[in-house]
């Protein structure tokens, strides 16, 4: 049984944990006896719920994160682990490096938080890194190291753009449209970039499209795949997993195009010069970019293109669940 002691000035609780071992545990200076008897009812009370962690047993946080990383990785996608691993490894680790998890605490998040916007870290790309890390501490109150998350508490960083800012889509009107198309360098690339403005496909889908998802007695494309970061996904989500209508004058690009397109292994409508799937990188940074610039276009995401997809088919349809549907 816990008693309260007092010893060179300071308070101690004197206790056996769960394995029969004694344990001691000081007081902070200036602590109460009224203070010490509280936290002898938390001890105890960790000791019957066989939750009690002695200090120089508890977790370094990196190593808290390494195992919150395992437990993740067969659950989700290949990109968000790696996503996730790209937090901890450049952010979280190297600033929580000599933190045991319990000394995560609200102030230690605070000095996080303003040392990276101290090191111009953007609002998003912060907001992204406390997510990452109170799922992190989430982990460690399972596993029982500590007793709550103070991440709640932490107050987000403010995205400083302004709402009409966020909302804006950028689109191109159809000038600027066929400018893009004539400055493409090779019949497969105005033929991508047909495909994402008069179909709405994301880069990963276009990319992940092989020939025989063309349905060409419907004049229909189904999206069934995405390929990113080198790998080739099933789509987020069933809405994803979709028909797209195809307009006759794209549907007569790509036969034309199926013509012309090298035979490979995976019978991709898009593939590399060398038969792969395209890397999404090397494609922005070689073609897309270096398109608009030719064209003589603002610097605009590939993105976008699928904006201009969806101005085009509600101007033209006003209809709610047909947009849905195709998008």
């Amino acid at each position: 049984m816990a008693c309260v002691r007092f010893r060179r000035g300071r308070w101690v609780i004197d206790f056996y944990d769960q394995d029969g071992i004694r344990r001691w545990h000081t007081m902070p200076k200036g602590s109460t006896k009224k203070d010490a008897n509280i936290k002898k009812g938390t001890l105890e009370k960790k000791v019957q719920q066989g939750a009690y962690v002695a200090p120089k047993s508890m977790p370094l946080s990196s190593e808290v994160a390494d195992d919150w990383l395992g437990v993740k990785k067969p659950n989700i996608r290949h990109s968000t682990y790696e996503q996730y691993k790209g937090h901890v490894d450049n952010h979280l680790k190297p600033f929580f490096e000599k933190y045991k998890i319990i000394q995560v605490s609200f102030d230690a998040i605070e000095r996080f938080k303003a040392n990276h916007m101290e090191n111009k870290v953007t609002p998003p790309t912060l907001r992204k890194l406390l997510i990452t890390l109170g799922q992190i501490i989430k982990h460690a109150v399972r596993c029982r190291y500590i007793d709550f998350n103070p991440m709640p508490d932490v107050e987000k960083p403010k995205d400083l753009r302004s709402a009409e800012e966020k909302k804006k889509m950028v689109h191109l009107e159809s000038k600027r449209l066929q400018a893009l198309f004539n400055a493409a360098d090779t019949q497969k690339d105005r033929v991508l970039f047909m495909s994402a403005v008069f179909t709405g496909m994301r880069e990963g889908e276009l990319f992940g499209l092989k020939w025989n998802d063309i349905d060409w007695i419907n004049s229909q494309i189904h999206v069934k795949r995405t390929y990113n970061h080198r790998r080739f996904y099933e789509p987020k989500s069933e809405a994803s997993k979709r028909s797209i209508d195809v307009a006759p004058e794209l549907v007569k690009k790509l036969r034309e195009w199926r013509l012309a397109c090298p035979r490979n292994e995976l019978n991709l409508v898009f593939p590399s010069e060398v038969g792969t799937p395209e890397d999404e990188a090397n494609f922005l940074k070689r073609k897309f970019f270096p398109t608009l610039v030719k064209a003589k276009l603002p610097k605009i995401r590939f993105h976008d293109l699928r904006h201009t997809y969806a101005a085009l088919v509600w101007e033209q349809t006003k209809d709610v669940k047909y947009f849905q549907t195709q998008l």
